[in-house]
């Protein structure tokens, strides 16, 4: 079955791609939790983060935004020690920060969902590539994203790790054409 050249043959990562990448999220847990995972992912591999995955979903309270951002120091700390997730100091302290945001938005908003969809239209962004090498980094629209959630008061929210999100949370569909992918995500969305 032709996939795209990213998803590899690692099971993970064919799993990861066949069954989520691409798929628009609309539920606010999830979407929190590629939020946190793609800034735990900069400057790594999105594999690396991938086989960490349950590690970083047992670390953090399943992605409970509410528990996350009233966690204090002890928290802090067992996180920082905790070897199964990504040990960085910025990027645990943006989490918990970025969780209390989140929450913000949502009460301002109603959910995250209807506020972080706005970039797109409250649509998936249709790309057609042939290939990943013409795949970019970053768009327009997460620019725009990036620029938001920063004035929002989020960290770990650069224009790159925007898109990467958009990718995992379906709001772009960046699968190759001559993905089996492709031609699902896009009779999805038009239902």
């Amino acid at each position: 079955m032709p996939r795209c050249a990213w998803a590899g043959t690692d099971p993970l990562m064919v799993a990861y791609h066949d069954e989520e990448w691409g798929v628009p999220v609309h539920d606010d847990r999830k979407l929190f939790e590629f939020l946190v995972l793609d800034a735990f992912q900069a400057g790594l591999s999105w594999r690396t983060i991938l086989n960490k995955r349950e590690n970083f979903r047992a670390a953090f309270d399943e992605f409970d935004a509410r528990q996350i951002a009233g966690y204090g120091e002890p928290e802090r700390q067992r996180l920082l020690a905790d070897a199964g997730i990504v040990r960085n100091r910025m990027k645990i302290d943006a989490t918990i920060g970025n969780a209390r945001e989140f929450l913000r938005l949502q009460a301002e908003h109603g959910s995250f969902d209807t506020w972080i969809w706005q970039f797109t239209g409250g649509r998936t962004i249709r790309n057609s590539w042939a290939s990943l090498d013409e795949i970019p980094a970053t768009a327009d629209a997460s620019d725009v994203m990036s620029k938001a959630l920063k004035a929002e008061g989020f960290r770990f929210v650069g224009s790159t790790i925007c898109y990467a999100f958009m990718q995992a949370a379906g709001m772009v569909n960046d699968h190759e054409t001559g993905c089996f992918r492709y031609a699902e995500i896009e009779a999805a969305e038009a239902r």
